[in-house]
């Protein structure tokens, strides 16, 4: 029996030519195409995929959101993430959805059936360099939560990225917040720790080892 598929990526060529690519496999059928995350759960609805191949960034509902919806309501169907994003918050937030693999959009046609195959045999897939990613996040975080014990886990992280110089809006982002609970965050981080000033924020975490200057 082939293992039949659904596509979500609002690039509509991308789409299409893997759609192409796939179809000559004798493994897999393609089902169904999505150009947004609402568009995909609808069609999960209608078709009943074994796998849908997830972008993250997509209008109208991105990735992570339709990949927490659909692991409610159709849980016996696996998705599997298919993105050019390399950020680990990215990676966490759509694995924390959900989502059994993970695969950057450069990957090889080998290494995108390896995926789907194991996958759909009830395994977890992850590409080497996302392993790499993640066990880099889980040896980085000790520096994050110990020097600031009175912060919470999501203050702590939002002080790393206010410190690598991401902008509000770019934290908002790679959260899935609104700018405006960053501007909360922030506010409380400056009474927290008795600072005035982002500047203020980034000389914190160069003292407390938070990050580290090159």
């Amino acid at each position: 029996m082939k293992i039949k598929v659904l596509i979500a990526d609002d690039h509509q060529l991308f789409r299409e030519g893997l759609c192409n690519l796939l179809s000559e496999s004798e493994e897999i059928e393609i089902v169904a195409q999505a150009q947004n995350g609402k568009d995909a759960v609808t069609l999960v609805g209608r078709f009943n995929p074994d796998i849908v191949l997830m972008d993250i960034g997509m209008p109208v509902m991105n990735g992570v959101e339709a990949t927490r919806l659909l692991h409610k309501k159709f849980p016996a169907i696996k998705v599997i993430a298919l993105s050019m994003h390399t950020d680990k918050h990215f990676v966490k937030e759509i694995l924390e959805a959900g989502a059994f693999g993970y695969l950057f959009k450069d990957c090889n046609y080998q290494q995108l059936m390896e995926a789907i195959t194991n996958v759909n045999s009830g395994k977890k897939y992850l590409s080497e360099t996302i392993t790499q990613v993640l066990i880099q996040d889980y040896l980085n975080k000790e520096s994050i939560k110990s020097p600031n014990p009175e912060l919470s886990e999501r203050e702590s992280e939002i002080l790393k990225l206010f410190a690598e110089g991401k902008s509000n809006r770019e934290i908002a982002d790679l959260l899935y917040i609104s700018i405006k609970t960053v501007g909360s965050h922030k506010q409380n981080l400056l009474e927290k720790l008795d600072l005035k000033t982002t500047t203020d924020l980034v000389k914190y975490a160069i003292k407390k080892g938070i990050i580290i200057l090159d």
